[in-house]
């Protein structure tokens, strides 16, 4: 494999060991207690905070931000864990530029928002540090529930219906738990494997095994997990990749940006990442710009991302755009993929530039090329298969506002569910908000 990369410009050591370390380090390094404190200051404690509306898992802000002030991050942790048992992974992946922080009031007065993220980050590692979970289980119900995916989601539900007295198993088709943020965000938003950790630490809840290498249509059925449990909740995600639907997008070099995300998460040295010379990044959405980022945190040199729509409908943030661009990287707008050139191996990418009427996206017939050795496709994920006589809304799993499908007994939640962004926080919260309803049909 490694020859036909050589040949094809895509190779590994495009910079040297410590330099790709020191790349890939903390994004936003972590508060210590003297800056936590400071920053805590400048929270305003507002009566109908905005931030807190504004938060999809509806965490009490202004109250943890005074638990800090106070000196008891771990007060704060509780007060954050309890709304949001992923609150650790949260304060790193978390839009919070677009979410809490935007609407903050320190934000609309000053341009510099109270720096929420890096408080809950702070609050919840210092807990984490402890010996200890901080929840303890109900009574037994005796009832047992299935949770199909160990995303956030059903690591969420997993752990509220265990916490609420009931036996969970979780079966999870990938060989690790963790689900996106396992294997589907930027190396540098988490680091030193906190992930895997933060999973281990959710399950001293007790009441919840796993079983890996098994998924819907991988060992199980949804009649059978309703034959065996009280209640199935299914958080599977979105597994298929869009095609880019051009021709060449089959060659060597040409592949899913997810593939290459998940192949960086798991790898133990990135110096033996391979990367092109040349990257293009096709997609608008936090996925591309993860891949254009850590492709240039390797080494690539000429790193573009091309979106087919203009720069404000973009799905990732300014502040990822930014980001983007900080490192190097091109944004290219009102661009479409019509080719991908090369013997064999993608050496060119054929862009036709677009126009935007009335929402609709059409080629304007003139065109640009880029060397490109490497052709992320990120251009959103869809269901893998229709889960057995489940009703669709669009390509998702419909359900109502308690996460309740069309099939009695079966609950979903996350990105395969209908409604809602497709954002960990908000998957938290769908998982967490189902585990409550499911909870309440099983004991009445």
């Amino acid at each position: 494999m490694a020859s036909s990369h050589q040949a094809s410009g895509i190779q590994a050591g495009r910079l040297p060991s410590q330099e790709i370390a020191d790349n890939f380090g903390d994004l936003h390094p972590a508060y210590d207690a003297h800056e936590a404190a400071v920053a805590a200051d400048r929270c305003y404690f507002c009566y109908d905070a905005p931030c807190m509306t504004a938060c999809p898992t509806s965490i009490d802000i202004p109250q943890f931000i005074r638990e800090i002030q106070t000196g008891n991050p771990e007060a704060a942790a509780r007060s954050i864990l309890k709304q949001n048992i992923l609150g650790g992974m949260c304060a790193r992946v978390c839009p919070t530029e677009t979410l809490c922080e935007e609407v903050c009031v320190r934000e609309t007065a000053e341009g510099k928002p109270v720096e929420i993220g890096r408080l809950q980050r702070y609050a919840t590692d210092t807990l984490m540090a402890k010996e200890g979970h901080p929840f303890s289980r109900a009574a037994s119900t005796g009832k047992r529930v299935a949770v199909v995916g160990a995303g956030p989601a059903g690591l969420s539900a997993a752990h509220r219906l265990a916490m609420l007295g009931n036996d969970v198993v979780i079966h999870e088709r990938k060989s690790k738990s963790g689900g996106l943020n396992e294997f589907g965000i930027a190396s540098y938003k988490s680091t030193d494997n906190f992930a895997a950790r933060e999973v281990e630490w959710l399950m001293q809840i007790g009441g919840i095994s796993v079983s890996h290498g098994q998924g819907l249509g991988k060992g199980l059925t949804l009649d059978s997990l309703k034959a065996d449990y009280d209640a199935v909740f299914l958080s599977i995600g979105l597994a298929g990749v869009n095609a880019l639907r051009a021709p060449g997008e089959d060659k060597d070099g040409s592949i899913d940006a997810v593939d290459f995300i998940a192949e960086l998460r798991q790898a133990d040295d990135l110096s033996k990442m391979a990367v092109g010379r040349n990257v293009v990044v096709i997609g608008g959405g936090m996925t591309a710009v993860d891949a254009a980022v850590q492709s240039k945190l390797l080494g690539a040199e000429n790193v573009t991302i091309a979106y087919r729509r203009g720069q404000d409908a973009m799905g990732a943030s300014r502040f990822e755009q930014d980001l983007a661009t900080s490192k190097g990287v091109k944004l290219m707008f009102n661009v479409m993929p019509v080719a991908v050139h090369g013997d064999g191996a993608a050496s060119e990418i054929e862009l036709e530039y677009t126009e935007v009427d009335d929402g609709k996206v059409s080629g304007t017939g003139e065109t640009v090329r880029l060397a490109a050795e490497q052709v992320f496709k990120a251009i959103g994920q869809t269901l893998e298969g229709q889960p057995e006589g489940l009703t669709l809304e669009g390509r998702k799993i419909k359900v109502d506002d308690a996460g309740r499908t069309s099939v009695a007994g079966v609950w979903a939640g996350g990105d395969c569910a209908s409604g809602g962004e497709d954002l960990t926080v908000t998957a938290v919260a769908e998982g967490r908000d189902a585990a409550i309803d499911i909870h309440a049909s099983l004991v009445g």
